[in-house]
């Protein structure tokens, strides 16, 4: 998998909202000024070449879809900012966030008690038998 553009990754959004669309509908949910049919059409051609899109033909008319997910797309995009630019370390991140501000107490309780959930799912009590 590779990076998308900023204008790739704007209709692979649409994409993943509409399930399937043809080039009209992906027009349609962009907002205005709205690009031109040849620049949307180009940039799912491409789509396509990097197969993030496939698509179904009806005649001249195409209807395309995703073929790679939200999530995991999420996930290759998490990867490797969290690679580039906080060499690997959720905790680096967190750290960031902090100083920069962008976490609250609130935020934080709200880490640690997710963190304390998975912990408590990942090691279920024993048994008294």
């Amino acid at each position: 998998m590779e990076a998308l553009t900023k204008a790739e990754e704007k209709i692979m959004q649409i994409l993943w909202d509409l399930k399937r669309g043809v080039v009209r509908d992906i027009i349609e949910k962009m907002p205005d000024p709205k690009p031109p049919y040849n620049t949307v059409s180009s940039l799912i051609r491409i789509l396509e070449k990097k197969e993030f899109v496939g698509y179904k033909a009806y005649g001249k008319t195409h209807e395309y879809f995703p073929k790679i997910s939200k999530m995991a797309y999420r996930k290759f995009t998490f990867t490797n900012f969290l690679t580039n630019y906080f060499e690997g370390s959720p905790e680096n991140v967190l750290s960031f966030m902090v100083k920069e501000k962008k976490l609250s107490q609130d935020d934080i309780q709200k880490i640690v008690e997710m963190l304390n959930k998975d912990t408590a799912n990942d090691n279920p009590p024993a048994n008294a038998n």
